[in-house]
């Protein structure tokens, strides 16, 4: 017999959200509400607390039986690469919002939409705001610095993959010059990849990477044919910036990632 015809009340916002990427898991805690996580994705890093939560997915792939067993009343999902997984656990009848930000403007409504769900659209709003004070304070930091650099931000190695949106709007708040700005509009990685003849005609100042899911290797960049001749490599201007930072398109980007770019470039100018 159903909760209804028994006459009980269902809770009015869901109380049992498992979460398929970490950017979700993130806001809900921030928005103080970890207590309704119940399921994460074995990348969560952030924050520490909930990698005691039941680890049920990776990135592409999930352990559907597993995520049934939790009794979610809802399921966070993100992207095209989650697409499969999304069909999968709608067939089964389980409730999936399935989100897919991919601009700085995107994250943050991103934030006040999961607010809305739960039922706190006041903090949510708060927390938006707060993370839009954040980067209008980088922004303007940034427009201190005596010249904006020009940066290659690598997402993976093998294929060479740049471009992605809200990475491209970071580095420009952070005070530099992206070299592919046509490719923030193409919001599949395929669409993304560039030859690395390319990267040398457009000679970046400043190399970042971010292998998500690998350490970046230095070595493997600099010996990459004719890049010896790149300011960014002459220079030793190449750097890491670890993928939970800023690859994940939530609260960690717009605000440890962002400033970790940020701090790159100050420094590069008080050597």
């Amino acid at each position: 017999m159903s909760s209804i015809a028994m006459g009980l009340s269902l809770p009015t916002y869901p109380e049992r959200i498992v979460c398929l990427t970490e950017e979700t898991t993130e806001t809900l805690y921030l928005l103080g509400e970890g207590s309704r996580v119940v399921g994460i994705s074995g990348y969560t890093l952030r924050p520490p607390e909930a990698r005691k939560k039941p680890k049920v997915s990776s990135f592409i792939s999930a352990r559907i039986e597993k995520i049934e067993a939790l009794e979610p009343d809802l399921i966070l999902t993100f992207s095209d690469l989650q697409a499969d997984i999304t069909s999968q656990l709608v067939k089964r009848g389980l409730p999936v919002f399935a989100f897919n930000q991919r601009s700085v403007a995107d994250i943050l409504q991103m934030i006040r939409v999961l607010a809305g769900i739960v039922g706190c659209e006041t903090k949510g709003a708060e927390l938006a705001e707060k993370m839009q004070r954040g980067l209008d304070t980088i922004r303007e930091a940034a427009g201190r610095l005596p010249s904006r650099p020009r940066v290659f931000f690598e997402e993976w190695d093998e294929p060479l993959i740049s471009g992605i949106q809200w990475v491209e709007e970071l580095v420009e708040i952070a005070g530099g010059e992206p070299i592919f700005p046509e490719l923030r509009n193409k919001r599949l990685a395929k669409d993304r990849i560039v030859a690395g003849h390319e990267v040398l005609t457009r000679k970046p100042d400043v190399i970042m990477a971010s292998w998500c899911g690998k350490k970046m290797k230095k070595a493997v960049i600099s010996s990459r044919a004719g890049w010896h001749e790149l300011p960014a490599v002459q220079c030793d201007r190449i750097y890491e910036i670890p993928s939970t930072y800023i690859l994940q398109p939530g609260p960690a980007a717009l605000t440890d990632g962002v400033r970790l770019i940020h701090e790159r470039f100050a420094a590069m100018y008080s050597e």
